[in-house]
């Protein structure tokens, strides 16, 4: 168990920390790394981690110069570790803010790959668990925003399927949520959903909604993109003004 799962380090400070818990019977063995990703969407508006096979000026990488302190470590069971994480940014970095993904893999005990046999001999795997959590650096005054547009839907089965282009704007990354409400003819909420999102460029995703339960005809979805997140501090997002818009759907 790790916290926080967002990571958010200022310029001025340089340095943050991060606690990791082993709730397990069994040590675990830990290494820590960092590396240059971020979010986009695939074909059918799925979010994955791009990781670029090369870097350049160009890319806001903070990958090179984070530091973990200490990098590896065997924690008991039950028991905690603070891990400091240090930034040494090249002298006469430029405003901005700078991206990274901190890996911490968990090495625990082997899990039986299934029975002794007659010699009392059995195999088993050892597991490795991954966790990769977003690092932000900052410098300087920054400012995000979110443009939206191309929304569309289809019916898939028993569920409506939007997708909108969402593309950020300003100097930062768009870190907040969406929220759309499917509204009947009688003008209430016959459906909902509320995910996280992230727009660090250009995203296409895809929200579902149940319609199993509804009837055909005409409908209205109501979208709403918020700079917010529960699972985030309010005084480490940046502030964007709200994003709404509706569109008119039909259910066959």
């Amino acid at each position: 168990m790790i916290a926080p799962h967002a990571i958010y380090i200022d310029h001025r400070t340089r340095s943050t920390s991060i606690t990791l818990y082993n709730p397990g019977a069994t040590s675990v063995e830990i290494a820590i790394a960092s590396i240059f990703a971020y979010p986009v969407t695939d074909s059918v508006g799925q979010l994955t981690l791009f990781t670029p096979d090369s870097l350049d000026a160009s890319m806001p990488s903070a990958a090179g110069w984070i530091e973990a302190f200490p990098k590896r470590m065997l924690i008991a069971p039950l028991q905690r570790q603070t891990v400091r994480l240090l930034a040494r940014p090249p002298q006469g970095l430029p405003d901005g803010e700078y991206w990274a993904r901190l890996v911490v893999s968990a090495k625990g005990g082997a899990a039986p790959a299934g029975e002794a046999d007659s010699d009392g001999i059995s195999i088993g795997f050892n597991i490795e668990i991954r966790s990769i959590l977003p690092l932000t650096y900052r410098k300087g005054a920054l400012k995000t925003g979110l443009g939206v547009s191309d929304i569309t839907s289809t019916t898939a089965g028993d569920s409506l399927m939007v997708s909108a282009k969402l593309t950020r704007q300003g100097t930062a990354a768009y870190i907040g949520t969406a929220k759309g409400t499917l509204l009947g003819p009688d003008g209430k909420a016959a459906a909902s959903f509320e995910e996280p999102i992230a727009v660090y460029y250009e995203v296409e995703p895809t929200f579902a909604l149940g319609t199993a339960a509804l009837p055909a005809g005409p409908y209205r979805l109501r979208l709403e993109f918020l700079s917010e997140r529960p699972d985030i501090s309010p005084e480490l997002l940046l502030r964007a003004p709200p994003l709404r818009d509706s569109v008119e759907v039909r259910l066959p």
